[in-house]
């Protein structure tokens, strides 16, 4: 009836003493935070990290948040600076926002993982995408082939950092200095384990298995999941695409040219074989993904309405 009423009130100017027709589909009760990984930004030139993700949510209704956080640096001092950033967001809503659902990428897993761990008064759920919880064989390679002191190491953490902070200062994210190296001591065999020995929650205890659905930290319920994909190469017009086939090599299981299919594991795993590569998942680069997968979008959209039917 009100799509008959709509027009002809429309015409008379009276459209808006209705309500709004919208989908609600991803309509959380608490707002979803976008947390990126490592080369973090939230827009340069223009171009989102979460290429159209984020007006897709807010299409059905979600309310989206997507943090600044340092592009290199240890997982616990980016999630200090997204634990600021929340108590910020929940400040300015009149106490209306307690909770959040955050959906990390790659190391904005572990990033969300930490927030967690230390302050899961503010999580509602975390969702990990593509993240390498157990570590990733690239981290391994590159501070073999250029260790922290020598004179390879040193060039590569000039280098590495400098990139770094351009991506900041083009992201408008002065707040602190990139730190490769910090983010490389999470990611190696090593690394990983005693990462995931300090902050265990979620991490599953076989090699290959799942966490729990839900966990309790100090009388918070929390919702834990994990997504990921195994092709490295989905669309031959994506020029990530030869990248992550070449990085593909240097694991023994199947993977997303970063991630292995087990090392993404993190509580209810809801799917580990996507075909989609390491950026994939966040729709990049410019939408340039596999035609015969789910579309990024789409499935950032499914789990928000999971989150939703779960009342949060």
């Amino acid at each position: 009836m009100k799509k008959l009423l709509v027009p002809a009130l429309a015409a008379l100017g009276l459209c808006a003493s209705l309500p709004a027709l919208a989908n609600t589909q991803s309509q959380t009760k608490n707002p979803i935070v976008l947390v990126p990984g490592i080369f973090a930004f939230d827009t340069i030139a223009g171009i989102d990290y979460w290429y159209q993700i984020p007006s897709a949510l807010q299409s059905q209704g979600a309310k989206v948040h997507v943090p600044k956080i340092n592009a290199f640096d240890s997982s616990a001092k980016r999630g200090e600076s997204l634990i600021a950033q929340l108590e910020q967001i929940r400040a300015a809503s009149g106490g209306s926002v307690k909770k959040f659902n955050l959906i990390g990428h790659s190391q904005g897993g572990l990033t969300a993982r930490y927030v967690l761990n230390t302050r899961p008064d503010l999580v509602a759920s975390v969702t990990t995408l593509n993240s390498p919880h157990k570590g990733s064989p690239m981290a391994d390679i590159v501070t073999g082939v250029a260790p922290a002191g020598s004179l390879r190491g040193v060039a590569f953490d000039v280098f590495a950092n400098a990139v770094g902070n351009l991506v900041n200062l083009l992201s408008n994210n002065r707040k602190s200095a990139s730190d490769v190296r910090a983010m490389l001591a999470e990611f190696n065999k090593n690394g990983a384990a005693a990462n995931n020995q300090r902050y265990p929650v979620g991490i599953p205890t076989s090699s290959c298995g799942e966490g729990p659905e839900t966990v309790s930290l100090n009388g918070n319920s929390i919702r834990l999941y994990s997504m990921s994909g195994t092709a490295p190469l989905t669309n031959v017009l994506d020029i990530s695409d030869p990248l992550f086939t070449v990085t593909s090599l240097a694991f023994g299981e199947a993977n997303d040219g970063v991630t292995g299919r087990c090392s993404s594991h993190f509580g209810k795993v809801l799917k580990d074989n996507y075909t989609m590569n390491h950026l994939d998942v966040t729709n990049q680069v410019l939408g340039l993904v596999s035609l015969f997968e789910t579309n990024p979008k789409t499935l950032f959209q499914s789990q928000a309405n999971r989150l939703k039917n779960l009342g949060l």
